[in-house]
């Protein structure tokens, strides 16, 4: 069983904490201190099917030397303001990369592995592409 906690600090600011004792600052925009709450379902979701291409481009002997996923999305304008269209973007390198073996992580993770766009996918439509790039950061 999955558990957290959030513990207020004052103001808009509260203190996310998850099963491992990690934690994580949380506040409204105009606090300027943390992540916005909703945003956190967006870090959440690059998060978990990050994990999931990693460990999928390693058990397919290409494993990769840099990952980075961007989200965008769009939301109702009106309360609860819910998330209707999540696009992700997703930038791949490694030795031994194909466009196929990218593109099979990333399909496996969004449909089979990723409990976030799984828990998601019911109200927002999920969206993703991807490009190789040569592994600098950039």
């Amino acid at each position: 069983m999955s558990s957290a906690a959030v513990r207020w600090v004052g103001g808009k600011q509260f203190i996310g904490v998850d099963s491992t004792k990690h934690s994580v600052v949380l506040s409204t925009p105009d606090e300027g201190v943390g992540m916005k709450p909703s945003e956190m379902l967006l870090v959440a979701l690059a998060s978990c099917t990050s994990v999931d291409v990693v460990e999928i481009m390693a058990k397919r002997r290409t494993p990769l030397s840099m990952l980075e996923v961007g989200v965008s999305a769009e939301q109702d304008s009106d309360p609860p303001w819910t998330f209707r269209k999540i696009h992700l973007h997703y930038r791949l390198a490694g030795a031994g990369i194909t466009v196929e073996s990218a593109k099979m992580a990333i399909k496996l993770s969004e449909e089979k592995y990723c409990s976030v766009a799984a828990t998601i996918r019911g109200v927002a439509e999920i969206t993703w592409d991807f490009e190789l790039v040569d592994g600098r950061a950039s």
